[in-house]
């Protein structure tokens, strides 16, 4: 299979793919009932500014003159995937007990409540914050944080390759 009609547009690419990524952690949130901790919230901050980015993007190599900006535009866009790999990996590192996590994702922090969360109240439950620390879903021995991070990594490798490309174009 040809990577040419991905790389050829690649900013519509980065915006279906930071959109779809969204779209799954929204699922897992509203369909699995996992709710995200602090650094889920981060990781998932970088994903909606990198694909605002890629929408700017598209608009502006199509502008008069914007053209040459192609391969720069390319770069940004291997640079917020960048940063989303290593948040991911932070998060996923946090997980495995490599270091700590920040102060807010021990679960004390005030999260926001859901109606399965009211109801568990309500029948005299306690509320359980999520924690940056416990993995909510593993597969394949990766939590959603490692995933994100493989497939950040590999938008960022595909970033560059489109920079690349963009570079080889007359």
């Amino acid at each position: 299979m040809s990577l040419d009609p991905i790389l050829n547009r690649w900013r519509l690419t980065s915006l279906l793919a930071c959109a779809g990524l969204l779209a799954i952690a929204h699922a897992f949130q509203t369909f699995g009932g996992l709710a995200p901790c602090e650094l889920c919230l981060r990781q998932r901050d970088v994903y909606w500014a990198t694909g605002a980015l890629a929408l700017a993007f598209m608009l502006w190599v199509r502008a008069p003159g914007a053209a040459r900006f192609r391969q720069l535009t390319c770069w940004i866009l291997a640079a917020g995937f960048l940063v989303e790999a290593g948040v991911a990996m932070y998060h996923a590192g946090v997980e495995w007990k490599f270091w700590p996590g920040p102060a807010s994702c021990t679960g004390a922090a005030v999260h926001a409540v859901t109606a399965a969360d009211l109801v568990r109240l309500l029948n005299g439950g306690g509320a359980k914050a999520p924690a940056c620390d416990q993995p909510a879903w593993v597969f394949a021995g990766l939590s959603m944080a490692g995933w994100n991070a493989l497939a950040a990594l590999a938008l960022f490798a595909l970033s560059v390759a489109a920079a690349l490309r963009e570079r080889s174009r007359p």
